[in-house]
């Protein structure tokens, strides 16, 4: 694996109000971004992300933060392994928590089942955006989420 460049947010928010705080770490938490240190979060960078971590910039500022946008590369490719492999070990995690509810909705109304499905499906579109390493969860979960809307398909036949 050779080093590659990563898009790289530091950023110091005031304590209080701690609203911004909280809408920032729900954010870095969406977009799966890796803790580096404590006001310093990375994504493999491209376009997407890049605009992303510019637009958190901003808004930490407007909440009278301090935030700079940087592009970089780890100092060795162990360190790009290590901070990769807890990305995708989270993103595993939540692969496998939609996998067992996927195999645990066999039961109930379809109409329960139906909205199960519909669910999951809104979830896991969401932890594949997150997935910047292709978890080896990934394929699994989507053919247990596959299963439960083949199922539905027989049950409504």
């Amino acid at each position: 694996m050779s080093v590659g460049e990563w898009v790289l947010l530091a950023y110091r928010l005031p304590r209080e109000p701690s609203t911004p705080r909280i809408a920032l770490w729900r954010a870095l938490r969406r977009l799966g971004a890796a803790q580096v240190v404590d006001g310093l979060v990375a994504l493999p960078a491209d376009s997407r992300t890049r605009e992303r971590m510019e637009w958190l910039a901003e808004s930490v500022m407007d909440a009278r933060g301090e935030a700079t946008v940087w592009i970089g590369r780890p100092g060795s490719a162990a360190q790009e392994r290590a901070i990769a492999g807890r990305m995708r070990t989270e993103v595993g995690a939540q692969y496998r928590k939609l996998a067992a509810e996927a195999a645990g909705a066999t039961a109930g109304t379809p109409g329960a089942r139906k909205r199960t499905l519909g669910r999951l499906r809104r979830e896991l579109r969401r932890v594949r955006r997150r997935d910047y390493f292709n978890a080896p969860e990934r394929e699994p979960t989507m053919a247990a989420v596959q299963r439960l809307a083949e199922d539905l398909e027989r049950v409504a036949a």
